[in-house]
């Protein structure tokens, strides 16, 4: 019950100030803090924290960030055989958090933007997951995601951050998980959500999930709607939020439960996330997310 990710590493730098600058505006914050992040390492932890048995594919470099990024992973207990270290800087993410919780975020690449297919795993046997996003090169993405299918592996994709998502790419995709905004940019004929998700299922995916932030989620299959309210909390931070609910969706299913539970459990990791500062350091273990699904 492995789920292999393959997805990009970072460190994260960042500064919380008033509110997001506007173009062009400087804005006074409090100290720098550095964190572990990057959206596939981010991924492979709450996936490990979910319960799952994760492997990461990516790459860093020989710099002093590279420690920073893989700190949570090493936390996490995922496999890192996967991992290559590159002639490049370990890709850096600069996060400005404003004091409502909202969060803007530049990524520098680095080593992430220098992986290849020749860095991919030639065997999936014992993979029963794979889960991708979309800050890899796409040909990357691209690449594992043929792999997968062709040895009939369920693939999750974040579509995420916005790029094109060329139709070979979706052909291969299971389960696509995205925002609003990133779902207008895939479809943005329609208005209508299901409409919108619907459209992309005659495309031969399985599931789509639209997360909505403090709306919740809805997921689209064949076989009908799933409306899910987001768990109520008091955001603190909302960075890795839907990384978290990725990495505990596939987590879940690859745990066997149906797709209403582990969207549910997915729902609640991620609100739990936004509660404390940062990404992986904010994730909640799976024995507080089982707390609020099954109470004493």
């Amino acid at each position: 019950m492995t789920v292999l990710v393959v997805g990009s590493v970072n460190a994260d730098l960042t500064v919380r100030t008033p509110r997001i600058p506007a173009p062009g505006e400087t804005v006074l914050g409090g100290d720098a803090v550095t964190s572990p992040g990057g959206k596939g390492a981010n991924q492979a932890v709450a996936a490990a924290r979910a319960g799952a048995d994760v492997t990461l594919t990516g790459a860093v470099g020989q710099d002093a960030f590279r420690e920073v990024a893989l700190r949570g992973l090493h936390a996490a207990g995922v496999n890192l055989g996967g991992l290559h270290t590159l002639d490049a800087p370990t890709g850096l993410a600069l996060i400005t958090v404003s004091a409502h919780g909202e969060n803007a975020i530049t990524v520098a690449s680095g080593a992430n933007a220098h992986l290849t297919p020749t860095h991919l795993p030639s065997d999936l046997v014992g993979v029963t997951h794979l889960l991708l996003q979309q800050e890899l090169p796409p040909e990357v993405t691209l690449h594992a995601a043929r792999a997968a299918r062709d040895a009939g592996i369920p693939v999750l994709l974040n579509a995420a951050p916005t790029r094109d998502l060329p139709g070979d790419l979706l052909r291969c995709v299971t389960h696509l998980i995205v925002n609003e905004h990133e779902l207008a940019a895939l479809r943005p004929e329609g208005t209508n959500l299901e409409r919108q998700a619907h459209s992309l299922l005659e495309r031969g995916l399985q599931a789509v999930t639209v997360t909505l932030g403090a709306q919740g989620s809805v997921t689209v299959t064949p076989g009908g709607t799933h409306r899910l309210p987001a768990y109520p909390v008091h955001p603190v931070d909302t960075t890795g939020a839907g990384d978290t609910f990725c990495g505990v969706l596939a987590a879940r299913l690859a745990q066997g439960d149906p797709l209403p539970g582990a969207l549910r459990a997915a729902g609640i990791a991620a609100a739990l996330t936004c509660t404390r500062p940062g990404a992986q350091d904010a994730m909640p273990d799976w024995a507080e997310v089982q707390a609020i699904l099954t109470p004493a």
